[in-house]
C-alpha cells in the first residue's frame, strides 16, 4: 500500500541578491518540493516579486491559502517590502514577532527582519543569515561562521545574537584576482584546492599575523616577475591569507568559544573546513540549507500553530 504524501503546511523561501530557494513543507519539516532559480532581488524587475513567488508555487500545485514564510532580501529597502532590522542583542524567537506581513495578497506572506548591530564603532547588518542562526538551535553560547562572499562570524551568547561581524572575504579575493594589478599574475585558472598545502600555509601564517598581510600582497605580483614562484600556487595563497586573516578577526569575536559552528555547504564548506584544521580549531559542520529551512520552519510554526497542529 502506497504511503499517503504528507500534507503542506507552508512554503519556505530564501530569496537572496542572486538566487529564489523555495520548499514545500510538511509540519514536520518534511521537503514535499523544491525550486531553485535565479531570480534573485538582482535579477527581478521592480514591482514583480509576487509574480515570480506565484509562479514558483504555481509549479508546487501549491494551494492558494498556502502560507509563505520569508527570509532575506526580500525584506531589504530594496526588495519587496522593507523588514525593519531587529537590533543585537536579538532573542532568535523574538525574530518571528517581528516579521512583517505583505499587504495587499490573497495569500499570506511574512517577510523575516535581518538584524543590525548599531554600535557606531561597528556598525553591521545581516539579512538570512540570522534565519540560519535561528535554526541551529542554539539555547547556550556559540560561535558560528557563515562563509560566503561577504562571511559572517556570529557570537551566540545565552540563546541570542549578541554581536556579529561581516568579512568581504569572497568579494575581495574576487575583486583582487579580477580587477588588480595582481590579475596579471593570477591568470584565469582561480580553483583552490582545500588540501593545497599553499593555501593550508598561507590560511595558518595570515591568521598568525594578519597585520602583516597587506604589505606581502605585492609580494604576488613581484614573485610573478622575478620568477620566484610557480604560478599554481598564487590562487591558493591569495585565498588561504584573506580567509586566515578571516578567521583571526573571527574569533576575536568570542575567544572562550571552544567549538566553532561551520554554517556552509559544497565547497566553501570543505574550504573552510581545511582552513580550520589547518589552524586546530574544532569545528562542527552544518549544512547551511538545512539550517535556513529550520529557521524558517520555526518561524511559520509561530505564525500559524493551528495550521502546523492540524497538518501533524
Amino acid at each position: 500500500m502506497q504511503k499517503m504524501r504528507a500534507a503542506p503546511f507552508c512554503a519556505a523561501v530564501d530569496w537572496g541578491t542572486s538566487s529564489f530557494r523555495a520548499w514545500l513543507l510538511s509540519a514536520d519539516g518534511t521537503v514535499l518540493s523544491e525550486r531553485r532559480a535565479a531570480d534573485g532581488l538582482s535579477q527581478i524587475a521592480p514591482g514583480s516579486f509576487e509574480l515570480v513567488l506565484e509562479g514558483h508555487l504555481a509549479e508546487f500545485g501549491a494551494p492558494a491559502d498556502l502560507p509563505v514564510v520569508v527570509c532575506g532580501m526580500a525584506g531589504a529597502r530594496q526588495g519587496w517590502i522593507e523588514a525593519p532590522y531587529a537590533a543585537t542583542p536579538a532573542r532568535f524567537p523574538d525574530l518571528a514577532a517581528e516579521a512583517l506581513r505583505v499587504p495587499g495578497l490573497d495569500r499570506e506572506v511574512r517577510i523575516l527582519p535581518g538584524v543590525a548591530q548599531r554600535d557606531p564603532q561597528r556598525p553591521d547588518v545581516m539579512r538570512g543569515e540570522e534565519t540560519q542562526l535561528a535554526g541551529l538551535g542554539v539555547e547556550g553560547d556559540a560561535l558560528a561562521c557563515l562563509p560566503g562572499t561577504h562571511s559572517k562570524w556570529a557570537a551566540i551568547e545565552a540563546g541570542a545574537l549578541a554581536r556579529f561581524s561581516t568579512f568581504m572575504t569572497g568579494e575581495l579575493f574576487d575583486l583582487l584576482a579580477r580587477t588588480s594589478i595582481l590579475r596579471h599574475s593570477l591568470g584565469g585558472d582561480l580553483h583552490v584546492s582545500p588540501d593545497d598545502e599553499t593555501f593550508l600555509s598561507a590560511v595558518r601564517e595570515a591568521r598568525a599575523d594578519p597585520g602583516r598581510w597587506t604589505g606581502r600582497l605585492f609580494g604576488l605580483r613581484a614573485g610573478d616577475l622575478l620568477g620566484l614562484q610557480a604560478p599554481q600556487t598564487r590562487a591558493p595563497w591569495l585565498s588561504g591569507s584573506l580567509i586566515g586573516i578571516e578567521i583571526a578577526g573571527g574569533l576575536a569575536l568570542h575567544p572562550q568559544a571552544r567549538e566553532i559552528a561551520l554554517v556552509a555547504s559544497g565547497r566553501l564548506a570543505d574550504l573552510y573546513a581545511g582552513a580550520f584544521e589547518a589552524c586546530g580549531l574544532a569545528h562542527r559542520r552544518i549544512d547551511a540549507e538545512t539550517a535556513v529551512r529550520a529557521g524558517l520552519l520555526t518561524a511559520a510554526r509561530h505564525f500559524w500553530p493551528a495550521r502546523a497542529e492540524a497538518s501533524l
